[in-house]
């Protein structure tokens, strides 16, 4: 599933592309990717409206539509946003297409069909159910590591656990919380009221870091990731730990580790994260 630093990729790669462009007509070809209103007033209702902005929060995509709708867009799994010509050959997994002017359009392709689409009165976004759960965005200015040490409080799960709950911050899965936790030296199954001061800084730093170097090097494509225009990520070829079980660790050579955490795997090394 892309994560915050591939859906920040996207964001602007197609920011500079797409807005402006008028949305001439919408085909929808899945009509489970249209959560609401229903796909025959998505369709009508965004006909004709214009492309005024582009933001994310964790892992949504904002398409702002005109002065009072927003889109809002979650990949989930496999989806994929792309900004071509009109005439480009359209993919069989084409969910949904925005016909734009100019000879432009905007393909929504999903393998697996789990991404989603909303369309929200720009004035209701804040009671938009899922947004009303998300916790901080992983990047967002306000969290400095006094609000993060703050929210640790009372925090009695596992680290790894914390960094993939939403609701505590909005962005990270799997892969950036294996990153992270190496790179702060935290072994995953810690618990947080277990962490010292020391560790809540390290651990805080690693977030910051990790996720910004994704996001410098385009996200991380190990199957269907790829940005607005098509190209894949390039961080999978920096992943120090996800995906390298039985490989030498880089900082000291001992074996990554691979277990299953909450149904996921989880890689570390035994040596460095203590």
């Amino acid at each position: 599933m892309p994560e915050l630093p591939e859906v920040e990729t996207i964001c602007r790669s197609l920011e500079p592309k797409i807005i402006g462009h008028r949305i001439e007509k919408i085909a929808v070809f899945n009509d489970k990717t249209i959560k609401s209103p229903s796909p025959q007033l998505f369709a009508a209702s965004l006909q004709g409206e214009e492309i005024t902005g582009l933001d994310r929060w964790g892992k949504y995509l904002i398409i702002e539509i005109g002065s009072s709708l927003v889109l809002v867009v979650h990949l989930r799994m496999t989806g994929r946003l792309l900004f071509v010509d009109a005439g480009d050959s359209v993919s069989k997994y084409a969910r949904v297409i925005f016909y734009l002017d100019q000879g432009k359009e905007l393909h929504f392709h999903d393998v697996r069909k789990f991404g989603t689409m909303h369309m929200v009165k720009r004035q209701q976004l804040d009671d938009f159910p899922p947004f009303q759960v998300l916790g901080y965005d992983a990047l967002d200015q306000r969290l400095n590591l006094s609000v993060f040490m703050d929210m640790l409080k009372g925090r009695r799960g596992q680290v790894k656990g914390l960094l993939l709950n939403q609701s505590f911050i909005a962005g990270i899965g799997n892969i950036y919380a294996n990153e992270i936790l190496w790179k702060s030296g935290i072994q995953p199954q810690r618990t947080a009221d277990s962490l010292n001061f020391r560790e809540q800084e390290r651990l805080y730093q690693a977030m910051r870091d990790i996720i910004e170097l994704a996001i410098k090097h385009h996200g991380t494509t190990l199957r269907d990731y790829v940005d607005g225009d098509g190209n894949r990520g390039e961080f999978q070829n920096m992943l120090s730990v996800h995906g390298r079980e039985g490989e030498p660790c880089l900082s000291c050579g001992e074996r990554v580790v691979k277990i299953k955490q909450g149904g996921r795997g989880t890689y570390f090394c035994p040596s460095c994260q203590d």
